[in-house]
Protein backbone atom coordinates (compact mmCIF):
# COMPACT_ATOMS: atom_id res chain seq x y z
CA UNK A 1 0.00 0.00 0.00
CA UNK A 2 1.20 3.57 -0.87
CA UNK A 3 2.53 5.85 1.90
CA UNK A 4 2.55 8.82 -0.25
CA UNK A 5 -1.06 9.71 0.08
CA UNK A 6 -1.62 12.57 2.99
CA UNK A 7 -5.24 13.51 4.17
CA UNK A 8 -6.18 17.07 5.90
CA UNK A 9 -6.90 17.40 8.78
CA UNK A 10 -10.11 19.33 10.16
CA UNK A 11 -11.62 20.54 13.46
CA UNK A 12 -15.13 19.63 12.82
CA UNK A 13 -16.18 21.38 16.38
CA UNK A 14 -15.42 22.41 19.32
CA UNK A 15 -17.34 21.98 22.32
CA UNK A 16 -16.29 23.80 25.64
CA UNK A 17 -17.78 23.33 29.59
CA UNK A 18 -16.71 25.74 32.73
CA UNK A 19 -17.46 25.10 36.24
CA UNK A 20 -20.70 26.53 37.93
CA UNK A 21 -19.25 29.06 40.25
CA UNK A 22 -18.05 32.27 38.91
CA UNK A 23 -15.27 33.57 41.67
CA UNK A 24 -13.50 36.12 40.02
CA UNK A 25 -14.98 39.00 42.19
CA UNK A 26 -14.72 37.08 45.15
CA UNK A 27 -11.13 36.38 44.46
CA UNK A 28 -9.94 40.33 43.76
CA UNK A 29 -12.09 40.21 47.84
CA UNK A 30 -10.29 37.34 49.36
CA UNK A 31 -6.65 39.02 47.44
CA UNK A 32 -6.83 41.73 49.01
CA UNK A 33 -6.87 40.35 52.62
CA UNK A 34 -3.86 38.36 51.78
CA UNK A 35 -1.75 41.62 50.92
CA UNK A 36 -0.14 43.09 53.91
CA UNK A 37 -0.81 46.78 53.27
CA UNK A 38 -2.72 49.41 52.01
CA UNK A 39 -0.42 50.71 48.97
CA UNK A 40 0.40 46.73 47.69
CA UNK A 41 -3.60 46.59 47.72
CA UNK A 42 -3.92 50.02 45.96
CA UNK A 43 -1.42 48.59 43.09
CA UNK A 44 -3.48 45.15 43.27
CA UNK A 45 -6.65 46.97 42.87
CA UNK A 46 -5.23 49.38 39.97
CA UNK A 47 -4.14 45.83 38.07
CA UNK A 48 -7.42 43.94 38.70
CA UNK A 49 -8.86 46.88 36.97
CA UNK A 50 -6.89 46.48 33.77
CA UNK A 51 -6.99 42.64 33.48
CA UNK A 52 -9.61 42.84 31.25
CA UNK A 53 -11.54 39.59 32.80
CA UNK A 54 -14.85 39.92 34.55
CA UNK A 55 -15.24 36.23 35.27
CA UNK A 56 -13.13 33.24 35.94
CA UNK A 57 -14.86 30.08 36.69
CA UNK A 58 -14.08 27.41 39.84
CA UNK A 59 -15.12 24.24 40.63
CA UNK A 60 -14.97 25.39 44.13
CA UNK A 61 -17.79 27.84 45.23
CA UNK A 62 -16.81 31.20 47.32
CA UNK A 63 -17.07 30.94 50.50
CA UNK A 64 -18.38 33.80 53.14
CA UNK A 65 -15.22 36.01 53.36
CA UNK A 66 -16.56 37.95 56.50
CA UNK A 67 -17.37 34.74 58.15
CA UNK A 68 -13.55 33.77 56.98
CA UNK A 69 -14.44 31.59 54.64
CA UNK A 70 -12.38 31.17 51.39
CA UNK A 71 -14.42 28.39 49.78
CA UNK A 72 -17.71 27.18 50.71
CA UNK A 73 -16.35 23.69 51.16
CA UNK A 74 -13.55 24.64 53.63
CA UNK A 75 -11.00 23.20 50.59
CA UNK A 76 -9.07 26.06 51.56
CA UNK A 77 -7.82 27.24 55.02
CA UNK A 78 -6.29 30.26 56.14
CA UNK A 79 -3.28 28.87 57.93
CA UNK A 80 -3.98 25.43 56.61
CA UNK A 81 -3.83 24.95 53.10
CA UNK A 82 -4.12 21.40 51.69
CA UNK A 83 -1.32 19.66 50.17
CA UNK A 84 -0.54 18.22 47.36
CA UNK A 85 -2.23 14.87 47.62
CA UNK A 86 -5.58 16.19 49.13
CA UNK A 87 -5.49 18.52 45.75
CA UNK A 88 -5.16 15.95 43.71
CA UNK A 89 -7.98 13.74 44.74
CA UNK A 90 -9.95 17.02 44.23
CA UNK A 91 -8.62 16.76 40.61
CA UNK A 92 -9.47 13.62 40.18
CA UNK A 93 -13.30 13.69 41.59
CA UNK A 94 -13.89 16.35 39.71
CA UNK A 95 -11.96 16.63 36.34
CA UNK A 96 -14.44 13.91 34.30
CA UNK A 97 -17.18 15.26 35.28
CA UNK A 98 -16.41 18.79 33.53
CA UNK A 99 -14.43 16.95 30.76
CA UNK A 100 -17.98 15.00 30.33
CA UNK A 101 -19.67 18.24 29.94
CA UNK A 102 -17.62 19.64 27.25
CA UNK A 103 -17.74 16.23 24.98
CA UNK A 104 -21.65 16.47 25.53
CA UNK A 105 -21.15 20.07 24.10
CA UNK A 106 -19.88 18.35 21.10
CA UNK A 107 -23.47 16.44 20.72
CA UNK A 108 -21.71 13.54 19.04
CA UNK A 109 -24.53 10.89 20.23
CA UNK A 110 -23.84 7.68 18.24
CA UNK A 111 -20.58 9.45 16.45
CA UNK A 112 -18.80 8.66 19.65
CA UNK A 113 -18.51 4.83 18.85
CA UNK A 114 -16.79 5.89 15.38
CA UNK A 115 -13.88 7.51 17.60
CA UNK A 116 -10.70 5.94 17.15
CA UNK A 117 -8.17 7.97 18.87
CA UNK A 118 -8.23 10.20 22.31
CA UNK A 119 -6.01 13.03 22.60
CA UNK A 120 -6.23 14.52 26.48
CA UNK A 121 -3.90 17.48 27.89
CA UNK A 122 -3.96 18.72 31.44
CA UNK A 123 -1.13 19.91 33.21
CA UNK A 124 -3.22 20.66 36.51
CA UNK A 125 -3.68 17.13 38.36
CA UNK A 126 -2.33 13.90 37.35
CA UNK A 127 -3.76 10.18 38.74
CA UNK A 128 -3.51 6.91 37.45
CA UNK A 129 -5.64 5.40 35.87
CA UNK A 130 -5.96 8.60 34.48
CA UNK A 131 -8.48 10.71 32.77
CA UNK A 132 -7.84 9.44 29.50
CA UNK A 133 -8.60 5.77 30.60
CA UNK A 134 -11.38 7.14 32.71
CA UNK A 135 -12.95 9.51 29.91
CA UNK A 136 -12.74 6.77 27.75
CA UNK A 137 -15.01 4.37 29.95
CA UNK A 138 -17.15 6.59 31.26
CA UNK A 139 -18.04 7.73 27.47
CA UNK A 140 -17.91 4.32 25.87
CA UNK A 141 -15.31 4.42 23.58
CA UNK A 142 -14.29 1.18 22.00
CA UNK A 143 -11.98 -0.90 23.99
CA UNK A 144 -8.97 -0.63 21.18
CA UNK A 145 -9.33 3.57 21.36
CA UNK A 146 -5.42 4.52 21.18
CA UNK A 147 -5.20 7.35 23.68
CA UNK A 148 -2.58 10.11 24.14
CA UNK A 149 -2.08 11.80 27.26
CA UNK A 150 -0.33 14.97 27.18
CA UNK A 151 0.96 16.77 30.44
CA UNK A 152 2.94 19.69 32.16
CA UNK A 153 3.25 21.39 29.14
CA UNK A 154 1.04 24.12 30.93
CA UNK A 155 -1.03 26.78 28.32
CA UNK A 156 0.69 26.02 24.90
CA UNK A 157 -0.23 21.90 25.53
CA UNK A 158 -3.75 22.68 23.19
CA UNK A 159 -1.32 22.98 20.13
CA UNK A 160 0.59 19.75 20.57
CA UNK A 161 -2.56 18.02 21.32
CA UNK A 162 -4.31 19.29 18.05
CA UNK A 163 -0.74 18.36 16.28
CA UNK A 164 -1.10 14.64 17.86
CA UNK A 165 -4.36 14.57 16.11
CA UNK A 166 -3.39 16.28 12.82
CA UNK A 167 -0.93 13.39 12.73
CA UNK A 168 -2.98 10.29 13.40
CA UNK A 169 -5.38 12.00 10.65
CA UNK A 170 -2.83 12.12 8.28
CA UNK A 171 -1.46 8.61 8.58
CA UNK A 172 -5.25 7.42 9.14
CA UNK A 173 -7.71 9.20 7.02
CA UNK A 174 -10.16 6.82 8.54
CA UNK A 175 -9.41 8.14 12.30
CA UNK A 176 -11.51 9.92 14.36
CA UNK A 177 -9.51 11.50 17.38
CA UNK A 178 -11.48 13.10 19.84
CA UNK A 179 -8.95 16.00 21.54
CA UNK A 180 -9.78 17.29 25.37
CA UNK A 181 -8.39 20.07 27.26
CA UNK A 182 -9.03 19.99 30.77
CA UNK A 183 -7.34 22.76 33.56
CA UNK A 184 -8.61 23.01 37.10
CA UNK A 185 -6.11 25.83 38.01
CA UNK A 186 -7.93 27.21 40.99
CA UNK A 187 -6.64 24.21 43.11
CA UNK A 188 -3.66 25.55 43.04
CA UNK A 189 -3.86 28.70 45.12
CA UNK A 190 -1.18 29.18 47.46
CA UNK A 191 -1.46 31.94 50.37
CA UNK A 192 1.11 34.17 49.40
CA UNK A 193 1.67 37.88 50.67
CA UNK A 194 3.69 37.92 47.10
CA UNK A 195 2.05 40.98 45.06
CA UNK A 196 3.56 38.98 41.98
CA UNK A 197 2.27 35.65 42.86
CA UNK A 198 -1.47 36.88 44.12
CA UNK A 199 -1.71 39.06 40.54
CA UNK A 200 -1.28 35.54 38.58
CA UNK A 201 -3.75 33.60 40.79
CA UNK A 202 -5.67 36.65 39.47
CA UNK A 203 -5.33 35.65 35.55
CA UNK A 204 -6.27 31.50 35.95
CA UNK A 205 -9.85 29.57 35.91
CA UNK A 206 -10.91 26.34 35.34
CA UNK A 207 -12.50 24.85 31.69
CA UNK A 208 -12.74 22.19 29.42
CA UNK A 209 -12.91 22.19 26.02
CA UNK A 210 -13.54 18.72 23.67
CA UNK A 211 -13.15 18.71 19.78
CA UNK A 212 -13.83 15.99 16.85
CA UNK A 213 -10.63 15.95 14.39
CA UNK A 214 -11.15 13.97 11.60
CA UNK A 215 -10.41 14.30 7.04
CA UNK A 216 -14.49 15.50 6.82
CA UNK A 217 -13.75 18.46 5.11
CA UNK A 218 -15.44 20.60 7.28
CA UNK A 219 -15.12 22.96 10.01
CA UNK A 220 -10.76 24.40 10.71
CA UNK A 221 -8.46 23.06 7.84
CA UNK A 222 -5.44 22.08 10.08
CA UNK A 223 -2.17 23.12 7.51
CA UNK A 224 0.87 22.82 9.76
CA UNK A 225 2.71 23.20 13.62
CA UNK A 226 5.54 24.77 14.29
CA UNK A 227 7.27 25.01 18.07
CA UNK A 228 9.82 27.15 18.83
CA UNK A 229 11.93 27.21 22.24
CA UNK A 230 12.34 31.14 22.79
CA UNK A 231 16.09 32.17 23.90
CA UNK A 232 16.69 33.30 27.08
CA UNK A 233 13.72 32.74 28.93
CA UNK A 234 13.41 29.40 30.49
CA UNK A 235 13.02 31.01 33.91
CA UNK A 236 10.28 33.06 33.05
CA UNK A 237 7.33 30.57 33.06
CA UNK A 238 7.78 27.40 35.63
CA UNK A 239 5.20 25.07 36.77
CA UNK A 240 7.07 23.23 39.76
CA UNK A 241 5.01 20.52 41.71
CA UNK A 242 5.48 21.54 45.37
CA UNK A 243 4.18 20.37 48.78
CA UNK A 244 1.22 22.29 48.72
CA UNK A 245 -0.04 21.81 45.47
CA UNK A 246 1.38 23.02 42.17
CA UNK A 247 3.43 26.55 42.28
CA UNK A 248 3.37 28.85 39.25
CA UNK A 249 5.56 31.20 38.38
CA UNK A 250 4.98 33.85 35.95
CA UNK A 251 7.31 36.80 35.15
CA UNK A 252 6.52 40.31 35.02
CA UNK A 253 8.99 40.28 31.82
CA UNK A 254 7.03 37.49 30.05
CA UNK A 255 5.26 40.42 27.75
CA UNK A 256 8.46 42.21 26.86
CA UNK A 257 10.14 38.88 25.82
CA UNK A 258 7.42 38.04 23.82
CA UNK A 259 7.71 41.22 21.72
CA UNK A 260 10.79 41.19 21.51
CA UNK A 261 10.93 37.29 20.09
CA UNK A 262 7.67 38.24 17.66
CA UNK A 263 9.87 41.33 16.56
CA UNK A 264 12.84 39.54 15.48
CA UNK A 265 10.43 36.77 14.01
CA UNK A 266 8.88 39.61 11.08
CA UNK A 267 12.91 40.89 10.76
CA UNK A 268 14.64 37.76 9.88
CA UNK A 269 11.45 36.48 7.66
CA UNK A 270 12.28 32.63 8.10
CA UNK A 271 10.70 29.98 6.33
CA UNK A 272 11.86 28.09 9.42
CA UNK A 273 9.95 30.49 11.77
CA UNK A 274 7.03 30.71 13.53
CA UNK A 275 4.98 32.60 10.92
CA UNK A 276 7.05 30.27 8.28
CA UNK A 277 8.58 33.69 6.23
CA UNK A 278 4.89 35.12 6.14
CA UNK A 279 3.94 38.60 7.49
CA UNK A 280 1.10 39.73 10.07
CA UNK A 281 -0.52 41.19 7.00
CA UNK A 282 -1.09 37.70 5.30
CA UNK A 283 -3.04 36.52 7.81
CA UNK A 284 -7.02 37.06 8.11
CA UNK A 285 -7.70 35.62 11.81
CA UNK A 286 -5.54 35.20 14.97
CA UNK A 287 -6.33 32.44 17.71
CA UNK A 288 -4.02 33.70 20.36
CA UNK A 289 -3.79 32.17 23.93
CA UNK A 290 -5.30 34.64 26.22
CA UNK A 291 -2.88 34.12 28.86
CA UNK A 292 -3.39 37.46 29.91
CA UNK A 293 -4.17 41.16 28.73
CA UNK A 294 -0.38 41.90 28.99
CA UNK A 295 0.84 38.54 26.37
CA UNK A 296 -2.27 39.61 23.89
CA UNK A 297 -0.54 43.54 24.25
CA UNK A 298 2.49 41.73 23.24
CA UNK A 299 1.24 39.64 20.43
CA UNK A 300 0.25 42.63 19.00
CA UNK A 301 2.74 45.10 19.69
CA UNK A 302 5.42 42.69 18.63
CA UNK A 303 3.56 41.87 15.41
CA UNK A 304 2.18 45.58 14.54
CA UNK A 305 -1.19 44.01 14.17
CA UNK A 306 -4.29 46.41 13.56
CA UNK A 307 -6.72 47.22 16.17
CA UNK A 308 -8.72 44.32 16.57
CA UNK A 309 -6.92 41.52 15.26
CA UNK A 310 -7.24 39.95 19.01
CA UNK A 311 -10.72 40.58 19.55
CA UNK A 312 -11.38 37.10 20.22
CA UNK A 313 -8.69 35.76 22.22
CA UNK A 314 -9.94 39.63 24.25
CA UNK A 315 -13.53 38.49 24.67
CA UNK A 316 -12.77 34.97 25.55
CA UNK A 317 -10.19 36.30 28.14
CA UNK A 318 -13.07 38.97 29.51
CA UNK A 319 -15.32 35.56 29.94
CA UNK A 320 -13.05 33.06 31.59
CA UNK A 321 -9.63 34.46 32.34
CA UNK A 322 -6.81 32.40 31.43
CA UNK A 323 -8.04 28.28 31.87
CA UNK A 324 -4.33 27.46 30.62
CA UNK A 325 -3.99 24.62 28.12
CA UNK A 326 -8.04 25.02 27.17
CA UNK A 327 -8.32 28.85 26.74
CA UNK A 328 -6.83 28.90 22.65
CA UNK A 329 -9.63 25.99 21.66
CA UNK A 330 -12.31 28.43 23.66
CA UNK A 331 -11.02 31.30 21.08
CA UNK A 332 -11.12 28.22 17.97
CA UNK A 333 -14.97 27.59 19.07
CA UNK A 334 -16.20 31.27 18.56
CA UNK A 335 -13.91 31.49 15.31
CA UNK A 336 -15.74 28.09 13.91
CA UNK A 337 -19.16 29.66 15.29
CA UNK A 338 -18.51 33.20 13.56
CA UNK A 339 -17.74 31.32 9.95
CA UNK A 340 -21.38 29.65 10.16
CA UNK A 341 -23.74 32.73 9.35
CA UNK A 342 -27.69 32.52 9.32
CA UNK A 343 -27.49 33.05 5.63
CA UNK A 344 -25.33 30.51 4.76
CA UNK A 345 -26.86 27.66 7.02
CA UNK A 346 -30.27 28.70 5.25
CA UNK A 347 -28.52 28.32 1.84
CA UNK A 348 -27.18 25.16 2.70
CA UNK A 349 -30.06 23.50 4.17
CA UNK A 350 -27.79 22.50 7.18
CA UNK A 351 -27.07 22.18 10.79
CA UNK A 352 -24.67 23.63 12.85
CA UNK A 353 -21.28 21.96 13.17
CA UNK A 354 -20.50 20.29 16.45
CA UNK A 355 -20.25 22.75 19.18
CA UNK A 356 -21.21 26.07 17.24
CA UNK A 357 -24.08 28.42 17.39
CA UNK A 358 -25.04 30.97 14.60
CA UNK A 359 -23.47 34.20 14.32
CA UNK A 360 -23.73 37.28 12.19
CA UNK A 361 -20.31 37.45 10.27
CA UNK A 362 -18.99 34.47 8.18
CA UNK A 363 -15.32 33.92 7.70
CA UNK A 364 -15.65 30.93 5.76
CA UNK A 365 -12.78 30.73 3.48
CA UNK A 366 -10.13 32.98 5.52
CA UNK A 367 -6.37 31.97 6.74
CA UNK A 368 -5.46 32.03 10.21
CA UNK A 369 -2.62 30.77 12.72
CA UNK A 370 -3.26 29.55 16.13
CA UNK A 371 -0.19 30.81 19.01
CA UNK A 372 0.17 30.19 23.07
CA UNK A 373 3.09 30.21 25.38
CA UNK A 374 4.12 27.79 27.49
CA UNK A 375 6.89 27.04 30.03
CA UNK A 376 10.13 26.98 28.43
CA UNK A 377 9.49 29.08 27.12
CA UNK A 378 8.13 27.84 24.33
CA UNK A 379 5.77 28.98 21.28
CA UNK A 380 3.53 26.73 19.79
CA UNK A 381 1.25 28.06 16.64
CA UNK A 382 -0.60 26.47 13.96
CA UNK A 383 -1.60 27.61 10.45
CA UNK A 384 -5.02 27.22 9.80
CA UNK A 385 -8.10 27.67 7.16
CA UNK A 386 -12.01 28.07 7.91
CA UNK A 387 -13.17 25.26 5.54
CA UNK A 388 -15.69 26.59 2.75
Amino acid sequence: MSLTHKSLAYINGIGTAVPDHDIHLPFIALARTLLADEKTRTVFDRMAERAGITHRYSCLRAGNLEAGEIDSTGFYRRGDFPGTATRMALYESQALPLAQRAVAALELGADLARVTHLVVASCTGFSAPGLDLQLAQRLGLRADVERTLIGFMGCSAALPALRAAHHAVRSDPAARVLVVNLELCTLHLQETSDLEQVLSFLLFGDGASAALVTADASGIALDDFRAQVIPDSADLITWQIGDQGFRMYLSGRVPGRIAQALRSEQRNDDPGGLLRGAQAAEFDLWAVHAGGRTVLDAVELGLALPPGALRTSREVLHDYGNMSSATVMFVLQRMLRDAWSPSKIARAGDTLPPGTAAATQATAGKRGIAMAFGPGMVAETMRFRMAA
